[in-house]
């Protein structure tokens, strides 16, 4: 079985047990890797239908391709610029074709399922709910109270009488009754001559 996977912006067709040259993977050597990215599968002249099928792999390696020489140059620029290039990969060998992402899913969520379902259910006590709604509940204890001689009053006027002063009609006889000023006439000494008073004729010499 053949499968024509896609990693790093590259295409790949691989077979169980191949080793193959990709980008770098994050990993070190022996870990697992799924690849989900597959583009076709088959057997022979038989296709099969990719949707869902996982390759595995393992990491063989991490290693670097050969140096690349990187040399810029302007002529009549005094300008140079010489740069090395290690491009890194990782080295892959393909174990299985034909993984599907469902199934792996599936096995997952019944082995989260199980340790739940074997344990049994915790069923909350209503006995003592039901004590302390009782105890809420009770009809309040009864006061036996003893009515005094003198009880208190209910109304705040009764509690608290206005006081009436004998004092005040006595000052307000003795009180004389304040006398009032009296107008001042305006006084004529310095009164500015009115203007139709006839004027005196001159005397004879």
């Amino acid at each position: 079985m053949f499968a024509v996977i896609r990693t790093g912006g590259k295409q790949y067709r691989v077979h169980p047990g191949d080793k193959i040259v990709v980008e770098k993977l994050a990993g070190t050597a022996g870990d697992k890797v799924t690849l989900g990215d597959v583009l076709l599968a088959g057997e022979g002249s038989d296709f099969r239908n990719t949707d869902g099928l996982t390759v595995d792999a393992e990491i063989v390696a991490q290693a670097k391709g050969e140096k690349v020489t990187v040399f810029k140059k302007r002529r009549r620029h005094n300008y140079r610029r010489k740069k090395g290039h290690r491009q890194q990969h990782t080295i892959l060998k393909i174990v299985s074709i034909g993984g599907e992402k469902k199934a792996a899913k599936e096995a997952a969520k019944t082995a989260a399922q199980a340790p739940n379902a074997e344990a049994p259910a915790k069923t909350p006590s209503r006995g003592k709910s039901k004590q302390t709604a009782s105890a809420e509940t009770a009809a309040p204890a009864e006061v036996n109270a003893t009515p005094t001689e003198n009880p208190a009053p209910t109304n705040e006027a009764q509690a608290n009488p206005p006081a009436q002063s004998t004092d005040a009609p006595a000052k307000a006889a003795k009180g004389k009754p304040a006398d009032k000023p009296t107008a001042k006439t305006p006084s004529t000494k310095n009164a500015a001559p009115a203007k139709g008073a006839a004027k005196k004729p001159p005397k004879g010499k």
